[in-house]
């Protein structure tokens, strides 16, 4: 594909319109979880299981979606994956039965967890196609479609049933599919102006250094996602349980939290171009450290939503650094291992908030985002010089 700047600029917003459909879809079936619950009569500790589904079929499937993005390309894969997102969607209101629903959950966590390193490979060659860090614009597009996809979802759930709610968002998938899928099966993908090879084109056998760093962006990832995951299922309940919130102010606990982190990542490439990656992840980190210790020991509730914001913000371009660092390095398969290790975190994060608080309390608990947002700058810092290109600052 020529490096013709119009193409390139159809090429990102059709992988942003990707990337926005991932959220919407995904946080318009969570939304519906409560509801999925009733109707298959689960309990607590058989939902649970049954939503292991989604995260064993993401595990499994971004380990093997690196070789398929390499043998048919990952904008085919994007978009098929798209399709299968969008249909697998509709699947779980249709089940009466637990082991029913976790079997359809497999398949909508295997659609989810390809399109992720599908499209964030793509988002990778476009990076260096461009020359410029753009990765944190693709993710405040994920953000952006989450919030929406939530918030539609909150205020349909009361009129459509979750069969036509969940069906609704797989018409909406397969026509946004229709409509944006186009643009990437037509172009080959970018190829960076230098004299460097698209990742793509790397040899499979890695040396060990390049598998260690890879490793290390995947570690980094996780200590980003665990985070998100911890406040995503215990940050309300610190704020009802810990400091005496009403339902509706500790509802606005994850609200400052991920808005705070779609507006660092819609600001992410200007401070990467200003700082470079390495100096962002540990600012980032440091930043995410404070803001946790924050969130989770101040004695009011308006210093916790500072330090849940705070968090957010330093948070937000940890994720899009390590995954792009990491396919820069190693291609499709470097994107699957970051974002393997990082899905790992998230799944890590609230059982391991569950056990901790069990242990100490949850405010103690929670400080361990901190201790990782700390780890992830530490890390970042030491291979910060064995990473960096000229170009960075």
């Amino acid at each position: 594909m020529p490096g013709d700047g119009s193409s390139l600029t159809r090429l990102r917003i059709a992988l942003t319109v990707f990337f926005a459909l991932d959220g919407f879809v995904f946080a318009g079936w969570v939304v519906r979880i409560p509801a999925i619950k009733e109707q298959t009569n689960a309990s607590a500790s058989a939902l649970g299981l049954a939503l292991l589904g989604v995260s064993a079929g993401a595990v499994i499937t971004m380990t093997l979606t690196g070789r398929l993005c390499r043998r048919y390309g990952n904008h085919q894969v994007t978009v098929v994956c798209a399709v299968l997102l969008s249909l697998s969607v509709a699947l779980p209101p249709l089940t009466h039965s637990v082991l029913a629903l976790g079997l359809v959950l497999l398949l909508f966590g295997a659609a989810y967890g390809g399109i992720n390193v599908a499209f964030n490979s793509a988002a990778v060659e476009l990076v260096a196609a461009l020359g410029r860090p753009i990765m944190p614009s693709f993710h405040a597009a994920f953000s952006l479609g989450g919030m929406v996809g939530a918030g539609l979802g909150g205020l349909v759930a009361g009129v459509l049933s979750p069969t036509r709610h969940l069906l609704l968002l797989t018409v909406v998938g397969l026509l946004v599919t229709a409509l944006a899928g186009p643009t990437l099966l037509r172009h080959e993908p970018p190829t960076p102006p230098e004299r460097e090879r698209p990742a793509q084109d790397a040899p499979r056998r890695l040396d060990g250094r390049t598998r260690g760093l890879v490793i290390v962006f995947g570690v980094i990832a996780g200590c980003t996602a665990y985070g998100e995951g911890a406040l995503a299922d215990w940050g309300a309940l610190h704020l009802e349980q810990d400091l005496d919130a009403s339902p509706g102010a500790a509802a606005v606990g994850y609200s400052c939290f991920a808005l705070a982190m779609t507006v660092g990542r819609l600001t992410g490439t200007t401070l990467l171009e200003r700082l470079g990656r390495t100096r962002t992840v540990v600012a980032g980190g440091t930043t995410a450290a404070a803001g946790m210790l924050l969130g989770s020991l101040a004695p009011s509730l308006w210093a916790a939503l500072l330090g849940y914001a705070i968090t957010g913000l330093g948070l937000a371009n940890l994720f899009p650094v390590a995954v792009e660092r990491a396919g820069a390095l190693a291609g499709p398969s470097g994107v699957a291992t970051a974002s393997t290790l990082g899905y790992g975190g998230m799944l890590l994060g609230p059982p391991a908030i569950g056990f901790m608080a069990d242990w100490f309390t949850l405010p103690a608990a929670l400080t361990s985002v901190a201790v990782l947002a700390a780890v992830a700058a530490a890390v970042g810092a030491l291979v910060g010089a064995a990473t960096r290109r000229p170009a960075e600052h």
